[in-house]
């Protein structure tokens, strides 16, 4: 029987406790031998990620157990943390980056009972010390290659990086002359290498500061020695204003690349390394549209298309690229993988005719899934979604179009509040939270996230909005946020609010709005720059730029600011102007602001800084910090009190009772 209830007022299944323990998906698959390896989230083990291996006969384990700890530190966000290769009777051999102190160690799961991982490379002393990403396995060399990222100082930039060579017999665990460096450091950025069929060429992506890898980027190409570096090393594709997000190698030697060249980042051939077209720079298009076929290089090892034996290719493609396909690079057809699936991850892996891959949909979590080229069939093999409530509660998103200033489109997915167990008293118009994405260069899936659930199934409404300067929309909309941030951000963002309140879909006077790192500079923005919103939520923010471009970050985004505000020494008074730090005497809404005390990236000093600046103007407000927690929650518990501190802010602010959660003590 369904009951009249207020918005916001209804009970759920959805408890935070169950959104925590689902949050996070799998990453970066990969086969070794005839089985599928990948990383796995375990928010209820201190949030430490493990590696999962599918046997052959179907048998799902985890390959590591506590304490380890899969994932790399890299530019911040990290990188491919793990390779593995078959050795037949022997078992598999797996090298992989441990969180805890960003060593590499090699693993034999199949070994004798007893035979802990052994480490492969040094700690160093001097700054946040040596870190590893992006590793490929060669045995018949002996080595891994990847990148090595090297602090060679205490402060946050005083770091070099390096395509580099790891020898397997553990020689170089505690000397660091022992690890063969593969390329010079002329370029502050690298991805892996890619390694040509014949063994005579690498290839890979380098950028440099002030641009971010979907400014510009270029692709290297080097031919590979015996025992030395690489050789020859020289650009042929790419530059300033084109960004080009991955390099691969075809079955017969000719290299294949994604680059935003036409607006949209789509696929290419460059040729074989002799061809002239290579030499030149002059790519050949295999399937010209306006979507994308990439997406924007946050993690070293993003894999948006896999080349396989046949000459076909797998591609990640639409806005997004969140559609599975199969594309024929001579005829530039491709087919699309039927199933559910309205987001796939930028991981891919290929094996004979097998291409594996991690998506979702709006009624399912993310899902290992493998494709059969040959018979089209497609079919989830690991990490399987079950439903652990009613799919009735589930949120029923509707994707839509919005008009902002100037006319310009606005993309967002509304879920407006869903529960068959209630429903609203006529008239009533129900609360919303505004979510705004992180990045800001990202955007917001279109998959089943129970931390939407856990509102929307309360009776209150969330809509995601991908503002201007969101991926998969194309490099004009993306370029919309260039020296506009804290300006196109705020205005999307406020102009969807509006178009639901006018619409008749959400109570003008229940509007909030929500977002972490780049969303939490978009909510506090939003906060001392419009009395729209009743209230906010601001989650491990950038709140000054001016402390990021002057040292108060990490070094990947230390000069992500030029492009999103402007070059400081050009515009120094924009800084200030849109900082919420500098602009804290206008908030007037009560708001929320939680933050993790290990966060180099967004770290706890900016929350405390516009603290001091709130502090006796009346806002009510809480602040909640978290051992433990870098930049991006990942243990159950510290998720479990942000999402209940979270709706209580919303329960005293609207006026809604709520006895299922702890009261949030607010300070003025």
């Amino acid at each position: 029987m369904t009951a009249t209830v207020p918005y916001g007022a209804w009970r759920s299944p959805v408890d935070a406790a169950l959104a925590a323990s689902h949050d996070g998906h799998p990453e970066y698959v990969g086969t070794v031998g005839d089985e599928v390896w990948w990383t796995a989230p375990r928010p209820g083990e201190g949030g430490r990620r493990t590696l999962m291996r599918r046997r052959a006969d179907g048998s799902e384990l985890s390959v590591l157990p506590l304490p380890w700890n899969v994932r790399s530190k890299v530019m911040g966000y990290g990188g491919t943390p793990w390779a593995a290769v078959a050795r037949g009777t022997a078992g598999p051999l797996v090298m992989f980056t441990h969180f805890a102190d960003q060593r590499l160690y090699a693993y034999e799961p199949d070994a004798p009972a007893g035979a802990p991982p052994r480490p492969l490379t040094p700690v160093s002393g001097v700054g946040e010390g040596l870190r590893w990403a992006d590793l490929e396995l060669h045995p018949d060399r002996g080595e891994a290659w990847c990148v090595l990222e090297e602090f060679t100082g205490e402060g946050p930039t005083d770091v070099r990086r390096v395509i580099a060579a790891v020898p397997l017999d553990g020689s170089a665990a505690e000397d660091r002359t022992a690890v063969r460096e593969l390329t010079d450091d002329r370029h502050r950025f690298v991805t892996g290498p890619r390694l040509s069929p014949d063994g005579r060429w690498a290839a890979w992506i380098a950028w440099d500061h002030p641009r971010m890898p979907w400014d510009g980027t270029a692709v290297m190409l080097a031919e590979v020695a015996e025992d030395g570096p690489f050789t020859g090393a020289r650009a042929v594709l790419g530059g300033a204003d084109e960004s080009v997000a991955q390099v691969e190698w075809a079955a017969d030697g000719s290299l294949l690349a994604a680059t935003d060249r036409s607006g949209w980042w789509n696929l290419y051939r460059l040729g074989r390394p002799e061809e002239a077209r290579v030499q030149a720079g002059q790519p050949v298009p295999l399937c010209p549209r306006k979507e994308e076929f990439a997406g924007p290089l946050w993690k070293l090892g993003h894999r948006w298309f896999a080349p396989l034996s046949s000459g076909l290719i797998a591609v990640l493609h639409g806005r997004g690229a969140a559609t599975l396909g199969i594309l024929d690079p001579e005829t530039g057809a491709s087919a699309d993988v039927p199933g559910p699936w309205t987001e796939w991850e930028p991981t891919l892996a290929v094996t004979g005719t097998r291409v594996i891959g991690v998506a979702a949909s709006p009624r399912s979590g993310h899902e290992v899934i493998e494709l059969d080229v040959c018979t089209g069939h497609a079919r989830v093999i690991g990490s399987a979604h079950t439903d652990p409530i009613d799919p009735a509660y589930y949120p029923q998103p509707r994707t839509r179009t919005f008009t902002g200033p100037d006319g310009r489109e606005i993309h967002a997915h509304v879920h407006p509040p869903h529960n068959p167990d209630h429903t609203a008293p006529d008239g009533e118009l129900p609360p919303f939270v505004i979510w705004a994405h992180g990045g800001p260069t990202g955007r917001a899936p279109l998959v089943l996230d129970l931390e939407i659930a856990y509102f929307t199934s309360r009776g209150i409404g969330v809509a995601e909005v991908n503002y201007g300067g969101s991926t998969g929309y194309g490099r004009a909309y993306r370029n919309r946020l260039r020296e506009r941030w804290g300006v196109v951000d705020v205005e999307d963002c406020a102009a969807v609010a509006e178009a639901l309140a006018d619409e008749g879909t959400a109570d003008r006077a229940r509007l909030a709005i929500r977002g972490g790192s780049a969303g939490g500079w978009t909510a506090a923005v939003s906060l001392t720059a419009t009395g729209l919103y009743a209230c906010g939520t601001v989650i491990y923010p950038i709140l000054d730029p001016l402390s990021w471009a002057t040292g108060g970050t990490h070094d990947f985004e230390s000069r992500y600011t030029e492009s999103l505000v402007g070059p400081l020494a050009e515009v120094p008074d924009r800084y200030r102007e849109r900082s919420p730090l500098h602009r804290a005497d206008r908030v007037r809404a009560p708001f929320l602001l939680l933050q993790g005390l290990d966060d180099t990236i967004c770290p706890p000093e900016q929350c405390e800084r516009f603290l001091a600046a709130i502090r006796g103007r009346g806002v009510p407000h809480a602040y909640l910090t978290f051992e433990g927690e870098g930049h991006g929650f990942r243990r159950a518990d510290t998720m479990i009190r942000a999402l209940e501190a979270e709706l209580s802010l919303y329960a005293r602010t609207f006026g809604l009772i709520r006895a299922d959660v702890p009261a949030l003590e607010l300070v003025t």
